[in-house]
């Protein structure tokens, strides 16, 4: 029998959570290095153009600029977060294909006098014909974005599981329907930064509010034409990313490059427009799906289509539409899929990874025709889910290797924490529930050596130290890397001493993508720990005449298996371990990767998508106002198999997250853009829900012990996300008796329907 666990699996406050609390947390805009200048970036105010002239003379003259840069002046070098989709300059060299596209960079002994030599640039532009919808963009004449991209579209995917066409034909029901997803911006609290440092003897470092360090160092390599081993990264503390912090950006090279040719730290700090306009924002996604189903509400084949508004630059796109497509097949047995996924250039801000990474635009529509295919069959929308829910251990069409399944629990959990029984389709107009399923992987298996590292000291007075690639965003990575590093060594979370994401002093890591850190970075961290663990059981065995896997380490004890009192406190097993003069710290290393054909690369062949798979199904109550359109969620019970929690705390943090997020997509949040403008790069004016819109939220344990995630553990991260906003929407249609295909479903939207059923 397996021992209790005394620190993985319990409640714990972040190891930062005083720091944050205090103020004391240093995050970019809190660094400050002696003789720092600030630096500024000027930007397009034309969504296509040719650029014929810059002219910097005036700026270069103004009193306190230390340097101005332009496209001219760096490397040739193309950049891109996915290897075969690099298209971006740092700064543009010939043409800007977006308002908001970075021209020239300064900077300045105070951001003021920055921003003042932003105006002495004069920039002679020749416009060009722009294109902002991806549907007119794929038309033969449009203006074409890049010039050797044809029809603009700059990755696509073609996927067939089975065949779609017989078992269309075998089909005593077929559905089709259309949807959109609207552009979301992620809207982080802190902005992005970096400060960059160049050292006399050549050595560069960075600080910068990233996701990935590593990715960071080999674009910055690519780009400044400086090998990796002289550049450094530092990722201090970040106030959230979801994923726009995942690429680099202008901010980041040109901080370096200054820095190298001026001889003195350089800072850039985005402003809240730069957020929105420059960085990155969720894909705005046209949707086709079309259903089958025999007599009894099973699925047999789904034909679904999308065309992804990318915006001016790839970012993620290959990746993006892959993963749309895949997770079609799951968590619902699809045996017949065709997926045809286009990514699409346009005149606009870009579209890039945001927590579920294409997932919640094709979960929205799949789950949202569920329901419609439930009302037109007479089935319970509840029902149909379970009767099509897939299951651990069986065949999969794409190869995935499900070992561990509580979907069917988190539809009935989630619909007994929000009484489907007793309300679905029995409250007074205006009120309603809707459920939403969905799935997500525990870090993505489709790139080679994905794999993250660790490394553990455990120091004489019983203090450990670990080192971990892994990014801490905010989600609470370094506390559940020190949980499970203290579970496995016995020791207490107040022990640990978590240092992350430094390329120069800490292993290699992917970094914060795909919800990958929990079991990779977590994996890894546990293998150090149990090396350390063993090298100091060799000892103690030895002390208490026992075999070495009869010992257990807990509560700073070393003790015989079944003998509590047969044994030492770890402050004395380390001290003989000490005086058998063997080196102190006790260091332990460890990597891991999950199981996968080196290269897997899913656009080609089929394949095992991640390690571990998470699942989950989100119910929500609305209240909708019919005299102002208005809409009030109630309630969201959110159902979540995540394998062993190792903080459910932060599990419920996490799933409190993703309500507020699914709230702003289907009700609140949308990126306006008038002719490449975008009308509200604000907080002010972009609308995204606040605490006095949050709903009461049950987070709901669904466990499954999963064997290859540490502990058990599998991903509750991004896969959160994917089910609040369809399951909102499905609550509007229970409550007011109108589908909608498109969000956010605003009050203008709901008063049109109900004015056009009056009819």
């Amino acid at each position: 029998m397996e021992r209790e666990l005394t620190v993985v699996g319990n409640r714990m406050p972040m190891l930062d959570a005083a720091a944050k609390a205090k103020g004391t947390a240093q995050f970019i805009d809190d660094l400050v290095l002696p003789g720092m200048l600030h630096g500024k970036i000027l930007r397009s105010p034309l969504p296509h153009a040719k650029i014929l002239h810059i002219d910097t003379s005036k700026a270069e003259k103004l009193s306190g600029v230390k340097g101005v840069m332009t496209g001219t002046d760096i490397p040739d070098r193309k950049y891109g977060i996915v290897p075969k989709a690099k298209d971006e300059y740092a700064l543009a060299k010939t043409k800007v294909r977006y308002i908001g596209d970075e021209v020239a960079a300064v900077c300045a002994v105070d951001p003021e006098i920055a921003e003042e030599a932003l105006e002495l640039i004069k920039v002679d532009y020749e416009e060009l014909p722009a294109v902002f919808d991806p549907m007119e963009a794929i038309k033969e004449g449009a203006p074409l974005v890049h010039a050797d991209v044809q029809k603009n579209i700059s990755a696509s995917i073609r996927k067939e599981f089975g065949d779609v066409e017989k078992a269309f034909g075998e089909s005593d029901f077929i559905f089709e329907d259309t949807f959109y997803s609207q552009a979301v911006n992620h809207a982080p609290l802190e902005p992005h930064g970096a400060l960059a440092q160049y050292d006399p003897k050549g050595e560069l470092t960075i600080w910068s509010s990233t996701q990935i360090p590593f990715f960071l160092r080999r674009n910055l390599s690519t780009t400044l034409l400086v090998p990796e081993s002289k550049l450094r990264v530092i990722k201090p503390k970040v106030g959230g990313g979801f994923g726009q912090k995942v690429d680099m950006f202008a901010k980041d090279f040109c901080a370096c490059w200054f820095a190298m040719n001026i001889g003195r730290p350089v800072k850039f700090i985005y402003d809240r427009e730069e957020v929105f306009i420059g960085t990155r924002q969720r894909h705005p996604v046209y949707l086709s799906v079309k259903t089958g189903l025999n007599k009894e509400g099973n699925i047999l084949a789904q034909q679904f289509k999308a065309y992804a508004d990318g915006g001016a630059y790839n970012s993620t796109a290959p990746v993006m539409i892959t993963l749309m497509g895949f997770f079609l097949m799951i968590p619902y047995k699809v045996p017949n899929l065709l997926h045809e996924g286009y990514h699409v250039y346009t005149n606009k801000p870009v579209g890039g990874a945001m927590r579920g990474h294409g997932i919640p635009q094709a979960r929205f529509a799949v789950e949202r025709q569920l329901d419609m295919i439930a009302e037109r069959m007479d089935l319970d929308p509840g029902e149909i889910r379970i009767r099509n829910s897939i299951h651990a251990g069986e065949p999969h069409p794409a190869k995935f290797v499900i070992n561990t399944c509580g979907f069917v629990d988190t539809v009935k959990k989630a619909a007994e924490g929000i009484g489907w029984a007793q309300k679905r389709g029995k409250l007074p107009f205006g009120r309603g529930v809707g459920m939403a399923g969905g799935s997500f992987p525990s870090g993505v298996s489709n790139m080679s050596h994905i794999s993250s590292g660790a490394v553990v000291q455990l120091g004489r007075e019983g203090a450990v130290n670990v080192l971990t690639g892994a990014a801490d965003i905010g989600q609470g990575a370094e506390t559940v890397i020190g949980q499970i590093v203290a579970e496995e060594l016995g020791v207490l979370l107040e022990d640990v001493r978590v240092t992350a994401a430094d390329t120069g002093i800490t292993p290699l890591d992917p970094g914060t993508f795909g919800s990958g850190v929990t079991v990779r970075a977590g994996n890894a961290a546990r293998l150090a720990a149990i090396s350390v663990k063993n090298k100091l059981f060799e000892i103690v065995s030895e002390k208490l005449e026992a075999s070495v896997d009869d010992l257990v380490a807990e509560k700073r004890k070393i003790y015989v298996k079944g003998s509590p009192d047969k044994g030492m406190t770890l402050s004395d097993a380390l001290k003989a371990y000490q005086y058998g003069d063997h080196p102190m710290p006790i260091v332990g290393r460890g990597s891991w990767m999950a199981p996968t054909t080196e290269p897997t690369t899913l656009l080609k062949e089929n394949g095992n998508f991640a390690p571990n798979y998470s699942f989950m199904t989100q119910a929500a109550e609305v209240e909708v106002d019919p005299q102002t359109g208005r809409v009030k969620l109630l309630k969201m019970a959110a159902a979540h198999d995540c394998g062993k929690m190792i903080n459910p705390l932060l599990v419920e943090g996490q799933l409190e997250g993703s309500v507020v997020g699914g709230m702003g997509q289907a009700l609140y949040e949308d990126v306006i853009v008038e002719k490449g403008q975008v009308m509200n790069p604000s907080f002010l004016d972009y609308g995204f829900p606040t605490a006095m819109e949050m709903p009461e939220i049950e987070a709901i344990e669904v466990e499954t012990i999963d064997p290859l995630g540490p502990f058990g553990a599998k991903e509750a991260g991004e896969g959160t996300q994917v089910s609040p906003a369809p399951a909102i929407v499905n609550a509007i249609y229970d409550a007011i008796g109108i589908d909608f295909m498109e969000m956010p479903v605003t009050p203008e939207k709901i008063l049109k329907a109900l004015e056009e059923k009056k009819k």
